[in-house]
């Protein structure tokens, strides 16, 4: 008799307590005893590569970013202006939450010398075309973007370099460069070595006689210190 009474106690309490409704009740930002943390995003808007000449207007294009479906703040480092020195800029673009969690995209932007688009070789001359690396078969492309300076896809001619990007510079005659730039793509400084050349003439339809060709050291993380020839 006592131990189903002890059984009708427990059954009573478990049916006390089950009968409880929970309490999804939480306050804003919370899941029980868990805040809730919400990430950002962020993507540039426009091209990922673009070039003006110092001195011209410029403005950029900025971003989108987002935090928990609404429209955030994020900063850009560094700052373009007109009068910024030419060269190659890796620009940031990052949004926080109130954790400190950031998310980052960016856009690569030139100044181009005033020097090279005033020079009329240079804004005359287009290298824009698609060159083979004989050593190993992989294409390296060139697209113009501005007077003297052009987009490089695959700049070291290696197998596994499709979709990374360089910039070139055109700075006077038939010189061609890579100049020092912090690449997004390379994971780190890129830049071609003073043994760049053009033993060819003219990297394209400028050469009228045999295949158009150019060579160049290209110095880069995880790359070799070999003269790379590219033929077109």
């Amino acid at each position: 008799m006592k131990i189903r009474s002890i059984f009708f106690c427990i059954f009573i309490i478990f049916g006390f307590f089950s009968c409880q409704k929970n309490d999804f009740n939480y306050p804003a930002g919370t899941v029980g005893s868990s805040k809730i943390i919400y990430f950002p995003s962020i993507a540039t808007i426009g091209s990922k590569v673009v070039a003006f000449v110092q001195g011209s207007a410029y403005t950029d294009q900025g971003a989108t970013a987002t935090l928990n479906g609404t429209t955030a703040t994020y900063t850009t480092n560094p700052m373009i202006t007109s009068s910024t020195a030419p060269g190659v800029y890796d620009v940031i673009y990052t949004a926080a939450n109130a954790q400190g969690f950031t998310a980052s995209d960016f856009r690569v932007v030139v100044v181009i010398p005033s020097s090279m688009a005033s020079d009329p070789v240079v804004s005359s001359l287009d290298f824009s075309g698609t060159y083979t690396r004989a050593a190993t078969g992989a294409t390296s492309t060139w697209t113009k973007i501005g007077p003297g300076t052009y987009t490089v896809e695959n700049v070291g001619g290696a197998t596994s370099g499709v979709g990374l990007i360089g910039i070139a510079e055109n700075t006077s005659g038939f010189n061609i460069v890579i100049p020092p730039q912090t690449s997004p793509y390379y994971g780190g400084t890129i830049s071609t070595s003073d043994k760049s050349s053009d033993p060819g003439g003219t990297p394209v339809t400028y050469n009228p006689g045999p295949p158009a060709h150019y060579a160049w050291e290209f110095n880069a993380p995880n790359y070799g210190t070999s003269v790379r020839t590219f033929s077109e």
